[in-house]
Protein backbone atom coordinates (compact mmCIF):
# COMPACT_ATOMS: atom_id res chain seq x y z
CA UNK A 1 0.00 0.00 0.00
CA UNK A 2 1.33 3.44 -0.88
CA UNK A 3 1.37 6.43 1.43
CA UNK A 4 -1.73 8.06 -0.08
CA UNK A 5 -3.79 4.88 0.43
CA UNK A 6 -2.73 4.70 4.09
CA UNK A 7 -3.81 8.32 4.51
CA UNK A 8 -7.23 7.59 2.98
CA UNK A 9 -7.70 4.57 5.27
CA UNK A 10 -6.76 6.68 8.29
CA UNK A 11 -9.22 9.41 7.29
CA UNK A 12 -12.01 6.82 6.94
CA UNK A 13 -11.31 5.30 10.37
CA UNK A 14 -11.19 8.78 11.93
CA UNK A 15 -14.55 9.69 10.33
CA UNK A 16 -16.26 6.57 11.70
CA UNK A 17 -14.86 7.03 15.21
CA UNK A 18 -15.72 10.77 15.31
CA UNK A 19 -19.29 10.10 14.12
CA UNK A 20 -19.75 7.41 16.76
CA UNK A 21 -18.58 9.83 19.48
CA UNK A 22 -20.99 12.49 18.21
CA UNK A 23 -23.96 10.09 18.19
CA UNK A 24 -23.22 9.09 21.79
CA UNK A 25 -23.03 12.74 22.87
CA UNK A 26 -19.35 12.82 23.77
CA UNK A 27 -18.54 15.80 21.53
CA UNK A 28 -19.45 19.35 22.65
CA UNK A 29 -21.98 21.39 20.67
CA UNK A 30 -19.19 23.64 19.39
CA UNK A 31 -17.83 20.74 17.32
CA UNK A 32 -19.68 19.93 14.09
CA UNK A 33 -18.88 17.06 11.73
CA UNK A 34 -19.26 16.57 8.01
CA UNK A 35 -17.53 13.31 7.16
CA UNK A 36 -13.80 13.73 7.87
CA UNK A 37 -14.26 17.51 8.19
CA UNK A 38 -14.69 18.90 11.72
CA UNK A 39 -15.35 22.54 12.54
CA UNK A 40 -14.95 24.11 15.98
CA UNK A 41 -17.15 27.17 16.51
CA UNK A 42 -16.73 30.02 19.02
CA UNK A 43 -18.06 33.52 19.58
CA UNK A 44 -14.94 34.73 21.37
CA UNK A 45 -12.80 37.35 19.68
CA UNK A 46 -15.63 39.42 18.20
CA UNK A 47 -15.02 42.31 20.60
CA UNK A 48 -11.34 42.42 19.64
CA UNK A 49 -12.22 42.58 15.95
CA UNK A 50 -14.63 45.43 16.64
CA UNK A 51 -11.88 47.43 18.34
CA UNK A 52 -9.37 46.73 15.55
CA UNK A 53 -11.90 47.85 12.92
CA UNK A 54 -12.22 51.44 14.24
CA UNK A 55 -10.00 53.11 11.59
CA UNK A 56 -12.61 52.20 8.96
CA UNK A 57 -11.36 54.57 6.28
CA UNK A 58 -7.91 52.98 6.40
CA UNK A 59 -9.23 49.44 6.23
CA UNK A 60 -11.54 50.27 3.31
CA UNK A 61 -8.67 51.81 1.36
CA UNK A 62 -6.49 48.80 2.18
CA UNK A 63 -9.19 46.40 1.03
CA UNK A 64 -9.92 48.34 -2.15
CA UNK A 65 -6.31 47.77 -3.19
CA UNK A 66 -6.76 44.12 -2.30
CA UNK A 67 -9.88 43.88 -4.47
CA UNK A 68 -7.92 45.21 -7.46
CA UNK A 69 -5.08 42.73 -6.88
CA UNK A 70 -7.55 39.87 -6.41
CA UNK A 71 -9.38 40.66 -9.66
CA UNK A 72 -6.14 40.62 -11.65
CA UNK A 73 -5.05 37.31 -10.08
CA UNK A 74 -8.54 35.82 -10.56
CA UNK A 75 -8.33 36.53 -14.29
CA UNK A 76 -4.82 35.09 -14.42
CA UNK A 77 -5.84 31.93 -12.54
CA UNK A 78 -8.85 31.44 -14.84
CA UNK A 79 -6.78 31.58 -18.03
CA UNK A 80 -3.88 29.60 -16.51
CA UNK A 81 -6.08 26.71 -15.35
CA UNK A 82 -8.05 26.71 -18.59
CA UNK A 83 -4.85 26.69 -20.65
CA UNK A 84 -3.41 23.83 -18.57
CA UNK A 85 -6.60 21.79 -18.94
CA UNK A 86 -6.71 22.25 -22.72
CA UNK A 87 -3.01 21.38 -22.98
CA UNK A 88 -3.52 18.17 -20.99
CA UNK A 89 -6.49 17.18 -23.15
CA UNK A 90 -4.59 17.80 -26.39
CA UNK A 91 -1.27 16.32 -25.32
CA UNK A 92 -1.51 14.37 -22.03
CA UNK A 93 1.85 14.44 -20.24
CA UNK A 94 3.40 11.24 -19.01
CA UNK A 95 2.85 10.62 -15.29
CA UNK A 96 5.75 11.99 -13.26
CA UNK A 97 6.53 12.98 -9.69
CA UNK A 98 5.25 16.50 -10.32
CA UNK A 99 1.77 15.50 -11.48
CA UNK A 100 1.09 12.71 -8.97
CA UNK A 101 -2.19 13.47 -7.13
CA UNK A 102 -0.61 13.35 -3.66
CA UNK A 103 1.86 16.05 -4.69
CA UNK A 104 -0.95 18.60 -4.98
CA UNK A 105 -1.44 18.30 -1.20
CA UNK A 106 0.57 20.53 1.12
CA UNK A 107 1.15 17.62 3.50
CA UNK A 108 4.78 16.85 4.47
CA UNK A 109 5.63 13.19 4.04
CA UNK A 110 2.70 12.62 1.66
CA UNK A 111 3.86 15.20 -0.87
CA UNK A 112 7.14 13.87 -2.32
CA UNK A 113 8.60 17.38 -2.44
CA UNK A 114 7.78 18.30 1.18
CA UNK A 115 9.88 16.21 3.59
CA UNK A 116 8.84 15.52 7.16
CA UNK A 117 11.91 17.42 8.37
CA UNK A 118 10.14 20.72 7.62
CA UNK A 119 6.68 19.66 8.84
CA UNK A 120 6.73 22.03 11.87
CA UNK A 121 7.53 25.05 9.68
CA UNK A 122 4.89 24.12 7.09
CA UNK A 123 2.20 23.55 9.72
CA UNK A 124 3.10 26.85 11.39
CA UNK A 125 2.93 28.65 8.04
CA UNK A 126 -0.44 27.05 7.31
CA UNK A 127 -1.88 27.99 10.70
CA UNK A 128 -0.53 31.53 10.38
CA UNK A 129 -2.02 31.81 6.90
CA UNK A 130 -5.41 30.59 8.05
CA UNK A 131 -5.47 32.99 10.99
CA UNK A 132 -4.61 36.08 8.93
CA UNK A 133 -6.93 35.00 6.10
CA UNK A 134 -10.02 34.50 8.22
CA UNK A 135 -9.00 37.35 10.49
CA UNK A 136 -9.16 39.60 7.42
CA UNK A 137 -12.69 38.46 6.70
CA UNK A 138 -13.71 39.04 10.31
CA UNK A 139 -12.08 42.46 10.49
CA UNK A 140 -13.80 43.69 7.32
CA UNK A 141 -17.12 42.30 8.58
CA UNK A 142 -16.90 44.73 11.47
CA UNK A 143 -15.63 47.55 9.23
CA UNK A 144 -18.74 47.10 7.04
CA UNK A 145 -21.01 46.64 10.10
CA UNK A 146 -21.68 42.98 9.31
CA UNK A 147 -22.40 40.96 12.43
CA UNK A 148 -20.37 37.77 13.07
CA UNK A 149 -22.32 34.64 13.98
CA UNK A 150 -19.24 32.58 14.94
CA UNK A 151 -15.57 31.96 14.16
CA UNK A 152 -13.51 28.82 14.25
CA UNK A 153 -11.06 26.33 12.82
CA UNK A 154 -11.55 23.58 10.22
CA UNK A 155 -9.87 20.19 10.65
CA UNK A 156 -9.39 17.40 8.11
CA UNK A 157 -9.17 14.49 10.52
CA UNK A 158 -6.62 15.83 13.04
CA UNK A 159 -4.90 18.24 10.63
CA UNK A 160 -5.90 21.94 10.70
CA UNK A 161 -6.69 22.82 7.10
CA UNK A 162 -8.73 25.98 7.40
CA UNK A 163 -10.38 28.61 9.50
CA UNK A 164 -13.61 30.47 9.04
CA UNK A 165 -15.61 33.51 9.99
CA UNK A 166 -19.35 32.96 9.76
CA UNK A 167 -21.11 36.27 9.07
CA UNK A 168 -24.70 36.76 10.11
CA UNK A 169 -26.71 36.10 6.93
CA UNK A 170 -29.27 38.85 7.44
CA UNK A 171 -26.63 41.42 8.35
CA UNK A 172 -24.58 40.41 5.31
CA UNK A 173 -27.55 40.85 2.96
CA UNK A 174 -28.11 44.37 4.31
CA UNK A 175 -24.49 45.40 3.57
CA UNK A 176 -23.82 47.10 0.24
CA UNK A 177 -22.18 45.15 -2.60
CA UNK A 178 -18.87 47.01 -2.31
CA UNK A 179 -18.61 46.24 1.39
CA UNK A 180 -19.20 42.52 0.81
CA UNK A 181 -16.63 42.48 -2.00
CA UNK A 182 -14.01 44.08 0.26
CA UNK A 183 -14.84 41.57 2.97
CA UNK A 184 -14.37 38.61 0.61
CA UNK A 185 -11.07 40.01 -0.74
CA UNK A 186 -9.60 40.77 2.68
CA UNK A 187 -8.44 37.20 3.32
CA UNK A 188 -6.30 36.82 0.20
CA UNK A 189 -5.04 40.38 0.65
CA UNK A 190 -3.71 39.48 4.08
CA UNK A 191 -2.09 36.31 2.70
CA UNK A 192 -0.27 38.30 0.02
CA UNK A 193 0.86 40.97 2.50
CA UNK A 194 2.16 38.31 4.88
CA UNK A 195 3.99 36.69 1.96
CA UNK A 196 5.63 40.00 1.05
CA UNK A 197 6.73 40.67 4.64
CA UNK A 198 8.12 37.15 5.13
CA UNK A 199 10.05 37.24 1.85
CA UNK A 200 11.40 40.71 2.59
CA UNK A 201 12.78 39.52 5.93
CA UNK A 202 14.12 36.30 4.40
CA UNK A 203 15.86 37.90 1.40
CA UNK A 204 17.17 40.75 3.52
CA UNK A 205 18.63 40.38 7.02
CA UNK A 206 18.13 36.62 7.49
CA UNK A 207 19.78 35.26 4.33
CA UNK A 208 22.35 38.05 4.65
CA UNK A 209 23.39 36.48 7.96
CA UNK A 210 24.11 33.11 6.33
CA UNK A 211 27.38 32.30 4.58
CA UNK A 212 28.82 29.20 2.95
CA UNK A 213 31.11 27.19 5.20
CA UNK A 214 34.60 26.43 3.81
CA UNK A 215 35.05 23.19 1.90
CA UNK A 216 33.10 21.07 -0.55
CA UNK A 217 29.61 20.15 0.66
CA UNK A 218 28.84 16.45 0.21
CA UNK A 219 25.34 15.43 -0.84
CA UNK A 220 26.34 11.78 -0.64
CA UNK A 221 28.74 9.15 -1.98
CA UNK A 222 28.09 6.73 -4.82
CA UNK A 223 27.43 3.24 -3.54
CA UNK A 224 30.59 1.16 -3.57
CA UNK A 225 32.84 4.10 -4.48
CA UNK A 226 36.12 4.73 -2.62
CA UNK A 227 34.53 7.65 -0.73
CA UNK A 228 31.62 5.44 0.32
CA UNK A 229 33.99 2.74 1.56
CA UNK A 230 35.95 5.37 3.53
CA UNK A 231 32.77 6.51 5.31
CA UNK A 232 32.28 9.91 3.66
CA UNK A 233 28.53 10.63 3.67
CA UNK A 234 25.79 13.19 3.26
CA UNK A 235 26.33 16.24 5.46
CA UNK A 236 30.13 16.09 5.45
CA UNK A 237 32.34 18.92 4.19
CA UNK A 238 35.64 18.08 2.51
CA UNK A 239 38.07 20.78 3.64
CA UNK A 240 41.34 19.38 2.32
CA UNK A 241 42.62 16.61 0.03
CA UNK A 242 46.17 15.26 0.31
CA UNK A 243 47.11 18.26 2.46
CA UNK A 244 45.71 20.82 -0.01
CA UNK A 245 42.87 23.03 1.22
CA UNK A 246 39.83 22.90 -1.07
CA UNK A 247 36.97 25.39 -1.27
CA UNK A 248 35.19 24.37 -4.45
CA UNK A 249 34.55 21.21 -6.42
CA UNK A 250 37.14 22.37 -8.97
CA UNK A 251 39.72 22.71 -6.17
CA UNK A 252 38.95 19.18 -5.00
CA UNK A 253 39.18 17.84 -8.55
CA UNK A 254 42.55 19.52 -9.09
CA UNK A 255 43.88 18.20 -5.77
CA UNK A 256 42.85 14.64 -6.62
CA UNK A 257 44.42 14.84 -10.07
CA UNK A 258 47.65 16.22 -8.58
CA UNK A 259 47.89 13.56 -5.86
CA UNK A 260 50.51 11.00 -6.86
CA UNK A 261 49.68 8.29 -4.35
CA UNK A 262 46.71 6.00 -4.78
CA UNK A 263 45.74 6.52 -1.14
CA UNK A 264 44.95 10.10 -0.17
CA UNK A 265 44.12 11.71 3.16
CA UNK A 266 40.86 13.67 3.20
CA UNK A 267 39.98 16.14 5.95
CA UNK A 268 36.28 16.34 6.82
CA UNK A 269 34.59 19.34 8.47
CA UNK A 270 38.00 20.68 9.47
CA UNK A 271 38.01 18.14 12.30
CA UNK A 272 38.78 14.54 11.32
CA UNK A 273 40.79 12.87 8.60
CA UNK A 274 40.00 9.70 6.68
CA UNK A 275 42.16 7.81 4.21
CA UNK A 276 40.64 7.02 0.82
CA UNK A 277 42.13 4.25 -1.31
CA UNK A 278 41.26 5.27 -4.82
CA UNK A 279 40.07 2.94 -7.57
CA UNK A 280 38.20 3.66 -10.79
CA UNK A 281 34.48 2.99 -10.54
CA UNK A 282 31.77 3.52 -13.17
CA UNK A 283 28.95 5.31 -11.30
CA UNK A 284 26.84 6.43 -14.26
CA UNK A 285 26.27 5.71 -17.95
CA UNK A 286 24.35 7.05 -20.91
CA UNK A 287 22.22 4.74 -23.00
CA UNK A 288 24.00 3.60 -26.15
CA UNK A 289 27.53 4.29 -24.88
CA UNK A 290 30.20 2.58 -27.00
CA UNK A 291 31.34 0.34 -24.11
CA UNK A 292 27.78 -1.02 -23.79
CA UNK A 293 28.00 -0.65 -20.00
CA UNK A 294 24.85 0.04 -17.99
CA UNK A 295 24.91 1.17 -14.36
CA UNK A 296 21.83 0.11 -12.42
CA UNK A 297 20.81 1.10 -8.91
CA UNK A 298 21.52 -1.57 -6.31
CA UNK A 299 23.88 -3.58 -8.50
CA UNK A 300 27.52 -4.30 -7.66
CA UNK A 301 29.86 -1.43 -8.60
CA UNK A 302 31.55 -1.74 -12.00
CA UNK A 303 35.29 -1.23 -11.67
CA UNK A 304 37.73 -0.21 -14.39
CA UNK A 305 40.82 -2.36 -13.91
CA UNK A 306 43.05 -1.60 -16.92
CA UNK A 307 43.39 0.42 -20.12
CA UNK A 308 45.24 -1.18 -23.05
CA UNK A 309 46.56 -3.78 -20.63
CA UNK A 310 47.95 -1.21 -18.20
CA UNK A 311 46.44 -1.35 -14.67
CA UNK A 312 44.82 1.97 -13.66
CA UNK A 313 43.52 3.14 -10.29
CA UNK A 314 43.12 6.91 -10.67
CA UNK A 315 41.68 9.28 -13.26
CA UNK A 316 45.15 10.68 -13.91
CA UNK A 317 46.42 7.19 -14.68
CA UNK A 318 43.39 6.66 -16.94
CA UNK A 319 44.11 9.95 -18.76
CA UNK A 320 47.80 9.08 -19.20
CA UNK A 321 46.86 5.69 -20.65
CA UNK A 322 44.49 7.21 -23.23
CA UNK A 323 46.04 10.57 -24.09
CA UNK A 324 48.13 9.22 -26.97
CA UNK A 325 45.44 7.08 -28.59
CA UNK A 326 41.90 7.97 -29.61
CA UNK A 327 40.87 4.32 -29.22
CA UNK A 328 41.50 2.25 -26.12
CA UNK A 329 40.64 -1.17 -24.75
CA UNK A 330 38.92 -0.59 -21.42
CA UNK A 331 38.83 -3.59 -19.10
CA UNK A 332 36.07 -3.59 -16.48
CA UNK A 333 34.49 -6.08 -14.12
CA UNK A 334 31.50 -6.02 -16.52
CA UNK A 335 33.62 -6.98 -19.55
CA UNK A 336 36.12 -5.46 -21.98
CA UNK A 337 35.45 -3.09 -24.88
CA UNK A 338 37.43 -1.08 -27.42
CA UNK A 339 35.99 2.44 -27.51
CA UNK A 340 36.81 5.91 -28.84
CA UNK A 341 37.93 7.93 -25.82
CA UNK A 342 36.64 11.49 -25.48
CA UNK A 343 33.80 13.73 -24.29
CA UNK A 344 30.37 12.25 -25.08
CA UNK A 345 27.96 14.77 -26.63
CA UNK A 346 24.33 13.92 -25.94
CA UNK A 347 22.83 16.87 -27.86
CA UNK A 348 24.01 19.40 -30.42
CA UNK A 349 22.03 22.65 -30.24
CA UNK A 350 20.40 23.29 -33.62
CA UNK A 351 21.70 26.88 -33.84
CA UNK A 352 24.90 26.36 -31.87
CA UNK A 353 28.49 26.76 -33.10
CA UNK A 354 29.05 23.04 -33.69
CA UNK A 355 25.78 22.68 -35.61
CA UNK A 356 26.67 25.73 -37.70
CA UNK A 357 29.83 23.86 -38.69
CA UNK A 358 27.57 21.15 -40.25
CA UNK A 359 27.83 18.68 -37.35
CA UNK A 360 24.70 16.48 -37.16
CA UNK A 361 22.13 17.35 -34.50
CA UNK A 362 20.42 13.95 -34.51
CA UNK A 363 23.39 11.73 -33.68
CA UNK A 364 25.68 11.23 -30.68
CA UNK A 365 29.26 12.46 -30.99
CA UNK A 366 32.44 11.85 -29.06
CA UNK A 367 34.79 14.85 -29.18
CA UNK A 368 38.40 13.66 -29.07
CA UNK A 369 40.44 16.73 -30.02
CA UNK A 370 40.14 20.53 -30.24
CA UNK A 371 42.75 22.55 -32.09
CA UNK A 372 45.27 19.72 -31.73
CA UNK A 373 44.68 19.41 -27.97
CA UNK A 374 43.62 15.93 -26.83
CA UNK A 375 40.21 15.63 -25.16
CA UNK A 376 39.70 12.51 -23.05
CA UNK A 377 36.72 13.52 -20.87
CA UNK A 378 34.09 16.16 -20.22
CA UNK A 379 36.45 17.86 -17.76
CA UNK A 380 39.30 18.07 -20.26
CA UNK A 381 36.88 19.45 -22.87
CA UNK A 382 35.96 22.27 -20.48
CA UNK A 383 39.62 22.98 -19.72
CA UNK A 384 40.46 23.22 -23.42
CA UNK A 385 37.51 25.49 -24.23
CA UNK A 386 38.45 27.79 -21.34
CA UNK A 387 41.61 28.65 -23.27
CA UNK A 388 39.62 30.30 -26.07
CA UNK A 389 37.45 33.39 -26.34
CA UNK A 390 34.21 33.87 -28.19
CA UNK A 391 34.70 34.01 -31.96
CA UNK A 392 37.86 31.92 -32.08
CA UNK A 393 37.98 29.45 -34.97
CA UNK A 394 39.18 25.97 -34.00
CA UNK A 395 39.13 22.53 -35.65
CA UNK A 396 37.04 20.06 -33.62
CA UNK A 397 37.65 16.36 -34.20
CA UNK A 398 34.84 13.98 -33.27
CA UNK A 399 33.82 10.35 -33.70
CA UNK A 400 30.45 10.30 -35.48
CA UNK A 401 28.54 7.33 -36.86
CA UNK A 402 31.57 5.03 -36.87
CA UNK A 403 34.12 7.45 -38.31
CA UNK A 404 36.23 10.46 -37.35
CA UNK A 405 35.26 13.86 -38.75
CA UNK A 406 36.78 17.31 -38.30
CA UNK A 407 34.64 20.46 -38.12
CA UNK A 408 35.82 24.05 -38.51
CA UNK A 409 33.99 25.72 -35.62
CA UNK A 410 33.62 29.39 -34.76
CA UNK A 411 33.14 29.30 -30.99
CA UNK A 412 30.24 31.08 -29.37
CA UNK A 413 30.15 32.78 -25.97
CA UNK A 414 29.62 30.68 -22.87
CA UNK A 415 26.76 32.41 -21.00
CA UNK A 416 28.36 31.52 -17.67
CA UNK A 417 31.86 32.94 -18.06
CA UNK A 418 32.16 34.40 -21.56
CA UNK A 419 34.75 31.82 -22.67
CA UNK A 420 34.59 29.53 -25.73
CA UNK A 421 31.34 27.67 -26.30
CA UNK A 422 30.46 24.71 -28.58
CA UNK A 423 26.71 24.70 -28.06
CA UNK A 424 26.41 21.08 -26.91
CA UNK A 425 25.21 19.04 -23.95
CA UNK A 426 27.96 16.81 -22.52
CA UNK A 427 27.53 13.65 -20.46
CA UNK A 428 29.97 13.89 -17.54
CA UNK A 429 32.93 11.52 -17.67
CA UNK A 430 34.51 9.65 -20.56
CA UNK A 431 32.84 8.17 -23.65
CA UNK A 432 29.40 8.05 -22.05
CA UNK A 433 30.68 6.59 -18.77
CA UNK A 434 30.90 8.57 -15.53
CA UNK A 435 34.17 7.21 -14.14
CA UNK A 436 35.49 8.38 -10.78
CA UNK A 437 38.35 7.46 -8.50
CA UNK A 438 36.72 9.18 -5.52
CA UNK A 439 32.93 9.14 -5.81
CA UNK A 440 31.17 11.98 -3.97
CA UNK A 441 28.17 13.98 -5.12
CA UNK A 442 28.56 17.63 -4.22
CA UNK A 443 25.76 19.71 -2.71
CA UNK A 444 25.28 23.16 -4.34
CA UNK A 445 25.22 25.06 -1.04
CA UNK A 446 26.44 28.32 -2.57
CA UNK A 447 23.96 28.08 -5.44
CA UNK A 448 21.01 27.78 -3.06
CA UNK A 449 22.20 30.73 -1.01
CA UNK A 450 22.62 32.83 -4.14
CA UNK A 451 19.13 31.85 -5.38
CA UNK A 452 17.77 33.20 -2.09
CA UNK A 453 19.52 36.52 -2.60
CA UNK A 454 22.64 35.73 -0.57
CA UNK A 455 26.32 35.53 -1.45
CA UNK A 456 27.69 32.21 -2.77
CA UNK A 457 31.11 33.34 -1.57
CA UNK A 458 33.26 31.07 -3.77
CA UNK A 459 33.75 33.51 -6.66
CA UNK A 460 32.66 30.98 -9.30
CA UNK A 461 30.22 31.87 -12.07
CA UNK A 462 26.65 31.02 -11.16
CA UNK A 463 24.73 28.72 -13.53
CA UNK A 464 21.66 30.86 -12.79
CA UNK A 465 23.19 34.28 -13.33
CA UNK A 466 20.51 36.92 -13.78
CA UNK A 467 17.73 34.76 -12.37
CA UNK A 468 17.57 36.69 -9.09
CA UNK A 469 18.08 40.26 -10.29
CA UNK A 470 14.69 41.54 -9.10
CA UNK A 471 12.40 40.97 -6.08
CA UNK A 472 9.79 39.26 -8.28
CA UNK A 473 12.36 36.85 -9.71
CA UNK A 474 13.55 36.07 -6.17
CA UNK A 475 9.97 35.21 -5.21
CA UNK A 476 9.62 32.97 -8.28
CA UNK A 477 12.86 31.15 -7.45
CA UNK A 478 11.81 30.67 -3.82
CA UNK A 479 8.52 29.16 -4.99
CA UNK A 480 10.20 26.60 -7.27
CA UNK A 481 13.11 25.66 -4.96
CA UNK A 482 11.14 22.75 -3.41
CA UNK A 483 10.74 21.53 -7.04
CA UNK A 484 14.29 22.46 -8.07
CA UNK A 485 15.09 19.01 -9.48
CA UNK A 486 12.31 19.48 -12.03
CA UNK A 487 12.56 23.22 -12.74
CA UNK A 488 16.26 24.09 -12.23
CA UNK A 489 17.99 20.74 -12.61
CA UNK A 490 19.51 20.74 -9.12
CA UNK A 491 18.41 18.79 -6.00
CA UNK A 492 15.20 19.97 -4.31
CA UNK A 493 15.73 22.54 -1.54
CA UNK A 494 13.33 22.18 1.41
CA UNK A 495 15.11 24.80 3.48
CA UNK A 496 18.01 24.88 5.93
CA UNK A 497 17.26 21.47 7.40
CA UNK A 498 19.59 19.79 9.95
CA UNK A 499 21.00 17.65 7.12
CA UNK A 500 22.52 20.71 5.40
CA UNK A 501 23.23 23.28 8.13
CA UNK A 502 26.81 21.97 8.36
CA UNK A 503 27.34 23.55 4.93
CA UNK A 504 26.61 27.07 6.22
CA UNK A 505 27.81 29.50 8.88
CA UNK A 506 25.98 32.28 10.67
CA UNK A 507 27.62 35.69 10.52
CA UNK A 508 27.02 39.39 11.04
CA UNK A 509 24.64 41.01 13.56
CA UNK A 510 22.49 37.87 13.84
CA UNK A 511 25.46 35.63 14.70
CA UNK A 512 24.50 35.47 18.43
CA UNK A 513 21.34 33.58 17.39
CA UNK A 514 23.48 30.68 16.13
CA UNK A 515 21.38 27.90 14.61
CA UNK A 516 18.30 29.93 15.47
CA UNK A 517 18.93 31.80 12.21
CA UNK A 518 18.30 28.59 10.27
CA UNK A 519 15.04 28.03 12.18
CA UNK A 520 14.02 31.62 11.44
CA UNK A 521 14.94 31.23 7.76
CA UNK A 522 12.93 28.00 7.44
CA UNK A 523 9.93 29.55 9.19
CA UNK A 524 9.95 32.62 6.93
CA UNK A 525 10.55 30.54 3.79
CA UNK A 526 7.65 28.17 4.39
CA UNK A 527 5.31 30.82 5.83
CA UNK A 528 5.76 32.85 2.63
CA UNK A 529 5.50 29.76 0.41
CA UNK A 530 2.32 28.45 2.05
CA UNK A 531 0.62 31.87 2.26
CA UNK A 532 1.24 32.60 -1.40
CA UNK A 533 -0.25 29.22 -2.29
CA UNK A 534 -3.27 29.94 -0.08
CA UNK A 535 -3.79 33.34 -1.64
CA UNK A 536 -3.50 32.09 -5.22
CA UNK A 537 -5.76 29.09 -4.61
CA UNK A 538 -8.46 31.22 -3.01
CA UNK A 539 -8.38 33.56 -6.02
CA UNK A 540 -9.65 30.79 -8.31
CA UNK A 541 -13.04 32.13 -9.50
CA UNK A 542 -15.18 29.26 -8.28
CA UNK A 543 -17.55 28.85 -5.32
CA UNK A 544 -17.02 28.45 -2.36
CA UNK A 545 -13.58 30.07 -2.70
CA UNK A 546 -13.17 33.81 -2.19
CA UNK A 547 -12.58 34.22 -5.90
CA UNK A 548 -15.99 32.70 -6.60
CA UNK A 549 -17.68 35.03 -4.14
CA UNK A 550 -15.95 38.09 -5.59
CA UNK A 551 -16.96 36.89 -9.06
CA UNK A 552 -20.58 36.78 -7.91
CA UNK A 553 -20.40 40.33 -6.58
CA UNK A 554 -18.86 41.54 -9.82
CA UNK A 555 -21.40 39.70 -11.96
CA UNK A 556 -24.25 41.20 -9.92
CA UNK A 557 -22.80 44.68 -10.36
CA UNK A 558 -22.54 44.28 -14.15
CA UNK A 559 -25.84 42.44 -14.74
CA UNK A 560 -27.78 44.97 -12.62
CA UNK A 561 -26.96 47.58 -15.25
CA UNK A 562 -28.15 45.43 -18.17
CA UNK A 563 -31.72 45.27 -19.53
CA UNK A 564 -32.38 41.62 -18.59
CA UNK A 565 -35.60 40.17 -17.27
CA UNK A 566 -34.19 37.80 -14.65
CA UNK A 567 -30.81 39.19 -13.45
CA UNK A 568 -30.49 36.60 -10.65
CA UNK A 569 -30.67 33.78 -13.19
CA UNK A 570 -28.06 35.42 -15.44
CA UNK A 571 -25.69 35.87 -12.49
CA UNK A 572 -26.22 32.27 -11.44
CA UNK A 573 -25.50 31.07 -14.98
CA UNK A 574 -22.27 33.08 -15.18
CA UNK A 575 -20.92 32.05 -11.80
CA UNK A 576 -21.96 28.38 -12.13
CA UNK A 577 -20.46 28.11 -15.62
CA UNK A 578 -17.13 29.62 -14.61
CA UNK A 579 -17.04 27.64 -11.38
CA UNK A 580 -17.66 24.31 -13.13
CA UNK A 581 -14.99 25.18 -15.71
CA UNK A 582 -12.49 25.79 -12.92
CA UNK A 583 -13.47 22.57 -11.15
CA UNK A 584 -13.06 20.55 -14.33
CA UNK A 585 -9.69 22.21 -14.99
CA UNK A 586 -8.44 21.35 -11.50
CA UNK A 587 -9.60 17.74 -11.83
CA UNK A 588 -7.80 17.46 -15.17
CA UNK A 589 -4.60 18.95 -13.72
CA UNK A 590 -4.62 16.53 -10.79
CA UNK A 591 -5.85 13.32 -12.38
CA UNK A 592 -5.54 13.94 -16.12
CA UNK A 593 -1.93 12.70 -16.57
CA UNK A 594 -2.81 9.38 -14.91
CA UNK A 595 -6.16 8.90 -16.67
CA UNK A 596 -5.32 10.11 -20.19
CA UNK A 597 -1.70 9.03 -20.77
Amino acid sequence: MNTLLWVLVGVLVYSLVAKALQIRGYLPDAVRLQGPIATIHTRRGRALLTRLARPKRFWRAYSNVGVGVALVIMAGMFFLLLFQAVTILRNPPAPSAVNQPQNFLVVPGVNDFLPLAVAPEIVFGLLLGLVVHEGGHGLLCRVEDIDIESMGVVFLALIPVGAFVEPDEESQREADRGGRTRMFAAGVTNNFVLTAVAFALLFGPVVGAVGVAPGVAVDGAYEGSPADVAGIENGDRITSVAGTAVGTEADMDDALLAAENRTVSVELNGERTVRVERSLVVVGSVAGNPANVSVESGSDPIRVTAVNGTPVNTREEFRAATVDSEFARIETTAGDAVVPVGAYVTRVASNGPLANATAPTNASLIVTEIDGKRVTSSDSLSRVLDQYDEGARVPVRAYVDGEFRTYDVRLGENPRDGRGFLGVDIFPGTSGLLVTDFGVRSYPAGTYLELLGGDAGDGTASPFSGLTDSPLSLVYVALVLPLASVVLGIPNFPGFTPAVTNFYVVQGPLAPLGDGVFILANTLFWAAWVNLQLGLFNCIPGYPLDGGRILRMGAEAVVSRLPVGDPARVVRTITTGIGLTMLASLVLMIFGPQLLS
